[in-house]
């Protein structure tokens, strides 16, 4: 994930802003981290350079 879509990326719940905190980056680009909505507190997981922005859901089967 290149650093420059956080001007553009929200939280698919609330719309709010999201934190980045990456753990892994090569050449501009966060290969491993987490996305936090400062808003509803809610993280989502970038791995192999993919953030994963679906929305949690309640229960799971």
């Amino acid at each position: 994930m290149k650093r420059e879509l956080m001007d553009i990326l929200c939280c698919p719940v609330c719309k709010g802003d999201l934190l980045l905190s990456a753990t892994e980056e090569s050449g501009g680009e966060v290969l491993e981290g987490t996305l936090r909505c400062a808003a509803c507190r809610v993280d989502y997981p970038i791995s192999e350079g993919i953030p994963n922005l679906l929305p949690q859901t309640a229960c799971e089967d």
